[in-house]
Formats: C-alpha cells, structure tokens, sequence
C-alpha cells in the first residue's frame, strides 16, 4: 500500500491553502496513494506562535464544516483515506483536532490533542482545550489508523494505547521548527514507538517561515522495525509517497512478543 504525506506551507489564506492541500491530494492520488495525511494546522497560520486573544474562538472551524465537506468530496471521488488536522470549534470549546475520512468520503471520527503545551512559541492552552475522546483508532479502506497530534507522540502511554487499540499505523501531523530538537531526537523518538509497539509511523511535519517560527519539514515514515523508510526534504514542499506492507506489523516484535508479555497488573494506572 502507498501513502502519501503531504509537507505544505501555510498563508494567512485559509481558502488558496486549502485548494494547495486539495490538489496535493489529487497528485498524491495519481502516484498511487491510498492514504494522504496532512501537518498540524495545515490550512492555517501556526497561530500559537502569539499567545491567544479573545477573538480566538473566530479562527476556528467546525466538524464537519467547510474544510471537512470539501476533502469528503474529494476523498469519495478519488477512493482514498485522508487524515486532516484542523482548529476546530465545538460549541464554546476549541480543539487541536483531526478528522479521518474515510475512501467513501464519510468522517469516521476526529481525535483531538490530548495533552497541551505551554511555552515560547508555542502558547498552546489558550488555544486549545485537552481532548476528551482518548487514543481512538479507525477502522478504514487503508487499514487501522490511529492519531497522535503532534505534542502526544511524545506520551508512551498514549503511544501504547494505540496499539493496544488496534493501530497499524500511527499518523502524526506535526509543528516542529527548525533546531527545535537535538538532531535526530524526535525521530527517535518515533522509531522507537513504532518498535515498541509494532506499527508504522507516519509523522507529517509543516514547512515554511511563518511569523516567528520556521518549520522544518523532513517528514517521515517508519516501519514496525524502528526503521526510516522514507523522508521528506528540509525546508522542501512536497508529497512525500511511501510504500508500507502492513503484514509487517502482525510479524513485528512487538506484536508477537512485547503486547503478549505485558504484565498490567504489576503497574496499575498505566496501560
């Protein structure tokens, strides 16, 4: 199976960067892809760069709303599985959330963040409120995709609960700037999730200079192995395609060893 991981920049134009991520898909599409994913925000300026203002809630959108009917459109056209990441609205909340349609174009549900960050650059609680619907895991015509958005990929046990959910294949839209982290630390990071638990890893990174940040691209794929398979360019807008044999991930260590020795008894309150 290919799956395509778009690295697009963001305008402030919400509408020419959604029609940028709507022909994406459609190239993604012609190369073969059967699952296209997209960064955190992807449509949108990174706003937590700026600590959050009370106009804030206006920014946002709803599920299912414009960016969702147009992506469902085109996803039951094409036959393929989409996996966004938008700001979304919900009544008076506000969430870091992402929507995976499925290839017949129907929403099969939106993961939010769970856990949210506060720092310089990235004022993220007056943006976002924690998700409330866990570590959910879809059941779609590109096989069991779970998300993790963003800061909780850096969670093992939310990490693991995906994989105790069925997962094989963690989707990860990202905002991680240039010299964010040491070199090759969140890859890491994810090579070892994959490992651990037996699935792939897609991380699908932005890309481009926004106000005060500078995202770094180099998205990337690993498989069940802990093994790079394939990487986006640095600073590069592209399409990154990638073939994944998910028969792998019944043969990973994990599954056949890791999750069957598990002792939960003995650690109470973890997964």
């Amino acid at each position: 199976m290919n799956i395509a991981l778009v690295q697009q920049s963001a305008s402030p134009d919400r509408d020419l960067n959604r029609r940028n991520g709507l022909e994406a898909v459609r190239r993604a599409a012609e190369r073969g892809a059967a699952l296209v994913c997209f960064a955190e925000l992807a449509f949108d300026p990174f706003y937590p760069q700026r600590p959050a203002t009370a106009e804030v809630r206006s920014l946002a959108e709803t599920i299912p709303g414009p960016t969702t009917d147009v992506f469902s459109r085109l996803a039951r056209e094409l036959g393929v599985v989409i996996v966004l990441n938008l700001f979304e609205r919900d009544g008076t909340e506000t969430f870091d959330s992402s929507p995976v349609i499925d290839a017949d174009g129907t929403i099969l549900g939106v993961t939010r963040m769970v856990h949210i960050t506060e720092y310089e650059c990235f004022h993220e609680r007056g943006y976002y409120t924690p998700g409330d619907r866990g570590a959910p895991v879809y059941e779609t015509a590109a096989g069991r995709i779970g998300v993790a958005i963003c800061y909780d990929r850096h969670y093992p046990e939310y990490m693991r609960a995906l994989a105790l959910n069925g997962a094989e294949l963690a989707v990860v839209p990202q905002a991680g700037a240039v010299a964010e982290w040491p070199d090759g630390l969140y890859e890491a990071e994810m090579r070892v999730a994959a490992f651990q638990n037996g699935y792939y890893v897609a991380l699908c990174n932005r890309v481009g200079k926004e106000e005060r940040l500078t995202f770094a691209g180099e998205s990337f794929v690993c498989n069940p192995a802990g093994e790079i398979i394939c990487r986006a360019g640095a600073g590069t807008e592209e399409v990154l395609c990638c073939d994944v044999d998910l028969e792998l991930v019944r043969d990973s260590h994990a599954r056949r060893l890791f999750l069957r020795d598990r002792r939960p008894e003995l650690y109470p309150g973890w997964l």
